[in-house]
C-alpha cells in the first residue's frame, strides 16, 4: 500500500471571514456561506432596481423591496426545507427542529428554487401582477446567486467532488480517509473540485445565457422561466458526474441528478406546452 502524495494542492482555507473570540450567544462567527447569500440578494435587488430604470420590469421600490423580503423567505425556507426532506429526512422526522439548526449548514438548491417560485407566485397574486414575467427577470439572475453559493461551498470544503488523479485535483481534509485503487494508498484521496464545476456550470454560463436572452433578444413572457429549468438541470446532471453523492442513490443516479431529471421533465414539458399554446 503507498503512502499519501502531497502532488496535489490540499484544501485549507476557513469557512470564516471573520471569527467571534468570546463567541457571544453561541455564535462563531460570520461564515462566508451566509455572506454568499447576502451578496446574492443584494445583486438580486439592484437587479430588480435596473429592470425597472431600463423599463424591462414595472416595479416601484415599495414593490421591489417586498418582492425581495419574499424570496429571502422562499429561498431560506425552502432550500432548508428541501434539504431536510430531499436529503436527511429520517432525521428531520426524528428531530423536526433542527430545521432551526443553519448553523450546522444544510441547504438544498432544489428546495431553493422552489421556494422562490413559490414566492413569486404568491407575492405575484397578491399584487396582482404578472408572475411570468417577474419570473423571467428573476431566472435572468438567480444563476448569479448560484454562482456565489457554489464559491462558498468551495471555501467551506465541502460537495467534494470523486476522486481523480488529474492535476488538478484538491485535498479536501473534511473528505472520508479510505483506500482507492486509483491512487493506491490509504488516506485523504485527491478529488475533483466539483464545486469550481458546478460555479461555471451551473452558475456562469446560465447567467451569460439569460443575461443576453433577457436584454437583447425578443421573447414571450415566461419563456426564460422554462429555459432555466432546462438549462439548469441539464447541467446540474452533467456536473453530478464528477461530485461525490452526498446521500443514498435513486434508481443508480445520484439525488442531485434525480431531481434534476424532475426538475428537466417540468421545464420541457412547460415548454412544450407554451409552443402549443403559442
Amino acid at each position: 500500500m503507498g503512502e499519501q502524495t502531497t502532488d496535489y494542492w490540499q484544501h485549507d482555507w476557513s469557512p470564516f471571514l471573520f471569527q467571534f473570540p468570546d463567541n457571544p450567544l453561541g455564535l462563531e462567527g460570520i461564515r462566508y456561506y451566509g455572506l454568499a447569500y447576502l451578496i446574492g440578494f443584494f445583486f438580486a435587488g439592484y437587479f430588480l432596481y435596473l429592470c425597472q430604470k431600463k423599463n424591462k420590469l414595472s416595479l416601484p421600490a415599495k414593490e421591489r423591496s417586498d418582492l425581495l423580503t419574499y424570496l429571502i423567505l422562499g429561498v431560506l425556507i425552502g432550500g432548508r426545507a428541501g434539504y431536510l426532506i430531499l436529503y436527511d429526512f429520517a432525521d428531520f422526522i426524528a428531530m423536526p427542529w433542527i430545521f432551526f439548526r443553519i448553523d450546522q449548514g444544510g441547504m438544498a438548491s432544489h428546495g431553493g428554487i422552489l421556494g422562490a417560485c413559490l414566492a413569486t407566485l404568491f407575492f405575484a397574486r397578491r399584487r396582482r401582477l404578472s408572475s411570468l414575467q417577474i419570473g423571467d427577470a428573476l431566472v435572468a439572475i438567480a444563476p448569479l446567486g448560484i454562482l456565489i453559493g457554489r464559491f462558498a461551498n468551495f471555501i467551506n470544503g465541502e460537495l467534494w467532488g470523486k476522486i481523480t488523479t488529474l492535476p488538478w485535483a484538491i485535498l479536501f481534509p473534511n473528505s472520508p480517509m479510505l483506500y482507492s485503487d486509483l491512487t493506491g494508498y490509504y488516506g485523504i484521496q485527491p478529488r475533483h473540485p466539483s464545486q469550481l464545476y458546478a460555479l461555471f456550470s451551473e452558475g456562469l454560463i446560465p447567467l451569460m445565457y439569460l443575461q443576453y436572452r433577457f436584454w437583447y433578444t425578443r421573447y414571450s413572457t415566461g419563456q426564460l422561466v422554462g429555459e432555466f429549468l432546462v438549462l439548469y438541470s441539464s447541467l446540474r446532471i452533467a456536473n453530478e458526474l464528477f461530485r461525490e453523492p452526498d446521500a443514498s442513490l435513486i434508481l443508480g443516479l445520484s439525488r442531485g441528478q434525480a431531481y434534476s431529471v424532475i426538475l428537466l421533465l417540468i421545464g420541457v414539458l412547460y415548454l412544450s406546452m407554451r409552443k402549443r399554446s403559442a
